[in-house]
C-alpha cells in the first residue's frame, strides 16, 4: 500500500532559507511550486524585509494568501535602495506578477509636437518615442486633455494642425481658414516670418509663460497702432483678451512650475489614484486610475507602489521627461526619501517628493484627493450596478447560474470598403478591455455581412477551440509514473499545458455571445459554433426593430428548437446591460473602421500592385495624365505605356477593376 503523503511536496522552508539571505539593498521574487513569479518586491534590508511575510503573528488576509502560494524566493543584490527599485519595476513590467500592483492602462504619455523642419511648422498630437526633429510639450495626463490643449490653440493662435501630406496638394484655404482658426499658409496667405511669431507665441503658452507673452503681446499691438496698422493691433488686441480670459477660467495658479499632484484612497477591495498635471503653473489636465494591488493595506502603501509604476514604467527619454520637478502627494509616504533619490535619478534632475505643502500646493492636494474620492463611490456605484444588471439578466433569461463574461461582434464597413469586425468583451467589472480584439475581413463579396460574420467568429473561436482540446489532449503524469518521468512529462514540448492553463482558458469562453444583428447573422454563429468543440455558449442576436430606435430592438435566442424571439422589458436593466454591450461593439468597429478606411485612402490604387514600381508609376500618370485616365484604360490601352508590358498591363486592368 502505497503512502498517502509519499508524493506531497514539504512546505517551504523560509528559516532555512531567511538564514543566509543577506542584509544589503536588493529586489526579491516569490515563486510558486511551477516557478511562477507571485509577487517582486525590493527592500534596504532584504532578510529583514522578507523575514516580515513568515512572522507568527500580525499579518493580514491578503499577505497570508500570498505567502500560502510561495514555494521558493530568488533575490538579486543590489548597490542601493535606488537602483533596486528600479530594477522591481523592469521586472514588474516584464514579469507581471499577480500580486503587484497593476495598471490596466500601458500606454505612453501623450503630448503635443511641434514640428521644426518645415518653413510653416505645425502642431500635433504625438504619442511614442520622441524625435530629434521636433519640441515636445508635455506629458499630459490623456488624450482628451491634449486634443482640449490643441484646440484651444487652434483659436488663439491659429498655427496649422493639417497633415503635411494634406498641408502640399491644397491649392485654396480649407474650412479652418474661413472659420478663423488657421493663417493658411498652405496657399502663401501669410509670410513665413509672420508665421513664426504665431508659432513662437504658441511654443511660449505651452511652456506656460503667459505673462512673457501678454507682455510682447502688447509691445506689438502698441506698434502696430503707432504705424496706424489698426487692423492688426486689433487682432493683436483680441488674442491678448483672449489668453486673459483663459488666465482668469484657471482655477488654481501657481508659481509657473511644473508639478504632479497625486492622492489615493482606498475603500475596501477598491482603490483609487486621482492624477493631476500642472504644467507652467496651470492645471492642464486630470485622471483617475483604479489599479488592481491585492497586498496594499493603506493607501500610503497603493501610493508607493503606484508612483513607481507611473513614473518608472517607460524608462529611458521619455520615462525622464514625464517626471516633473515637484510631486505633491497624499498621504504621506512612509519611504518616501527612497522613492525621491529614484524618481531623481530617472529623471536626471531633481524631483521633489512632497506630502506637507502650503498654500496653493495644499489647495491642489485637496483638488486631489476631493476628486479621488468622489471618483471611488462612482466607480464602486458603477460596479454594483454592473453586477445588479448581470444578476437581472440571469432572471430574465432563465440561466442556472450567473453569467461570468458577454462577449458582442459588430461589422462595420462603407459600402463594402474596408470592412471590419469587432468583438468586446463584459464581466462584472464592465468593459474588459484588454480581451477587445478587431478583425479585418478579406477575401469576400464587399458589403456581405453573413461572410464578414462567419470569418470573424470563425477566427475567434475555431482558435480558442483548438487551444482548449490541445490541452486537454496533452499527457499527463498518471498516478502510478515516477517523479523523473513526471518531470520529462512536463518538460516536453508536447505537453503544452496544465490546469491552471486549462483554467484560464476556459475564462476566456463567453457564456453568452451577442450578435448585432438578425437571424441570417445569428445563423452564421450557430454554424461556427457547432463546428468548435466549445462549452456551451448562449447564443443571442439583437436586431434593430422597424423605427431603428434605442429600447424597441428584437432580441433572438438560439435554443434546440431554432430561433426564438425574446421578450425582455424595455424598462429592465438587463436589456440595458445588452444595449451596453451592443452601443461599445458598434462604437469599437467602427472606430477601427474609419482607421483602416483612411489608411487605405491615403495610398493609390496604383502602389497596391505588384510589379507597378514608382518609376512606372510615374509613366503611367504621365501617359494618361492622371489616375481616372488609367482606371478607363483598356488593357491594350495600358500595354502601349512605355515601360508596361503585355503581361504588366494585364495584372494592372485586373488589379483596377477586380471589384
Amino acid at each position: 500500500m502505497t503512502d498517502s503523503n509519499q508524493n506531497t511536496e514539504p512546505a517551504f522552508d523560509a528559516p532555512s532559507v531567511l538564514a543566509v539571505m543577506s542584509q544589503r539593498p536588493g529586489v526579491y521574487r516569490m515563486l510558486d511550486a511551477d516557478g511562477e513569479v507571485l509577487y517582486v518586491g525590493k527592500a534596504r534590508n532584504l532578510k529583514k524585509r522578507v523575514s516580515n511575510y513568515f512572522r507568527a503573528s500580525g499579518l493580514d488576509t491578503k499577505t497570508m494568501a500570498l505567502v500560502s502560494h510561495i514555494a521558493a524566493i530568488d533575490v538579486t543584490v543590489t548597490n542601493s535602495e535606488t537602483e533596486a527599485l528600479l530594477l522591481e519595476q523592469n521586472l514588474i513590467k516584464k514579469l507581471k506578477p499577480p500580486y503587484n500592483i497593476q495598471l490596466r492602462d500601458d500606454k505612453t504619455y501623450p503630448y503635443i509636437m511641434l514640428t521644426h523642419k518645415d518653413a510653416y511648422p505645425r502642431l500635433a498630437f504625438y504619442r511614442g518615442s520622441r524625435r530629434r526633429d521636433a519640441t515636445f510639450f508635455g506629458p499630459y495626463p490623456s488624450a482628451s486633455a491634449v486634443r482640449e490643449s490643441l484646440s484651444l490653440l487652434q483659436k488663439v493662435f491659429r498655427v496649422r494642425q493639417c497633415e503635411d501630406s494634406y498641408f502640399r496638394n491644397r491649392s485654396r484655404p480649407c474650412l479652418q481658414h474661413q472659420i478663423g482658426r488657421c493663417t493658411a499658409p498652405c496657399v502663401g496667405l501669410i509670410s513665413p516670418s509672420d508665421y513664426s511669431l504665431d508659432v513662437q507665441d504658441a511654443s511660449l503658452f505651452l511652456q506656460g509663460r503667459s505673462d512673457t507673452l501678454i507682455q510682447s503681446l502688447g509691445q506689438r499691438m502698441e506698434q502696430k497702432a503707432t504705424a496706424l496698422e489698426y487692423e492688426q493691433a486689433a487682432r493683436i488686441r483680441d488674442k491678448i483678451s483672449d489668453l486673459r480670459r483663459i488666465q482668469s477660467q484657471q482655477v488654481i495658479s501657481g508659481d509657473g512650475s511644473d508639478a504632479d499632484v497625486l492622492a489615493a484612497v482606498l475603500d475596501g477591495a477598491y482603490t483609487c489614484v486621482h492624477v493631476i498635471v500642472i504644467r507652467g503653473g496651470r492645471i492642464i489636465g486630470s485622471r483617475n486610475f483604479f489599479p488592481k494591488d491585492r497586498l496594499a493595506e493603506t493607501a500610503a502603501d497603493l501610493l508607493a507602489a503606484f508612483i513607481a509604476q507611473y513614473y518608472l514604467r517607460d524608462g529611458g527619454e521619455l520615462a525622464a521627461a514625464a517626471i516633473p520637478a515637484e510631486v505633491v502627494v497624499f498621504p504621506l509616504l512612509k519611504e518616501q526619501k527612497g522613492l525621491q533619490e529614484a524618481l531623481t535619478a530617472a529623471a536626471g534632475k531633481a524631483v521633489s517628493l512632497r506630502g506637507n505643502v502650503r498654500g496653493h500646493r495644499a489647495r491642489w492636494r485637496d483638488l486631489a484627493l476631493s476628486n479621488a474620492q468622489q471618483a471611488i463611490q462612482s466607480h464602486i456605484n458603477n460596479r454594483q450596478s454592473m453586477f445588479k444588471r448581470f444578476e437581472l439578466l440571469q432572471t430574465s433569461l432563465g440561466l442556472d447560474a450567473l453569467p461570468q463574461r458577454i462577449e458582442c461582434f459588430d461589422i462595420s464597413h462603407t459600402m463594402g470598403e474596408s470592412t471590419v469586425a469587432a468583438c468586446v468583451v463584459f464581466d462584472h467589472n464592465g468593459p474588459l478591455k484588454s480581451d477587445y480584439r478587431r478583425y479585418n475581413i478579406e477575401g469576400i463579396q464587399g458589403g456581405d455581412d453573413y461572410a464578414a460574420m462567419d470569418q470573424a467568429l470563425t477566427r475567434r473561436y475555431s482558435k480558442l477551440s483548438s487551444q482548449l482540446q490541445a490541452l486537454q489532449d496533452a499527457p499527463s503524469a498518471g498516478p502510478g509514473e515516477s517523479a523523473e518521468e513526471q518531470t520529462a512529462a512536463a518538460s516536453d514540448s508536447s505537453h503544452i499545458g496544465s490546469v491552471k492553463d486549462q483554467a484560464l482558458l476556459a475564462s476566456k469562453v463567453p457564456d453568452i455571445l451577442l450578435i448585432d444583428g438578425g437571424k441570417g447573422q445569428l445563423a452564421q454563429a450557430i454554424d461556427v459554433l457547432q463546428g468548435c468543440q466549445l462549452p456551451e455558449i448562449m447564443l443571442i442576436g439583437i436586431a434593430k426593430g422597424i423605427s431603428r430606435r434605442a429600447g424597441q430592438e428584437t432580441l433572438f435566442v438560439a435554443t434546440a428548437d431554432g430561433m426564438q424571439e425574446l421578450a425582455i422589458p424595455g424598462h429592465s436593466p438587463a436589456l440595458h446591460l445588452l444595449q451596453q454591450v451592443r452601443d461599445e461593439a458598434h462604437r469599437f468597429a467602427i472606430t477601427g473602421h474609419r482607421q483602416r478606411r483612411a489608411k487605405t485612402r491615403q495610398q493609390s490604387p496604383l502602389e497596391q500592385i505588384p510589379g507597378l514600381g514608382p518609376s512606372r508609376r510615374r509613366e503611367l500618370l504621365k501617359y494618361f495624365g492622371g489616375q481616372q485616365e488609367i482606371m478607363r484604360a483598356s488593357e491594350s490601352d495600358l500595354a502601349r505605356t512605355p515601360g508596361i508590358s503585355k503581361k504588366l498591363a494585364a495584372v494592372i486592368y485586373e488589379s483596377l477593376h477586380s471589384e
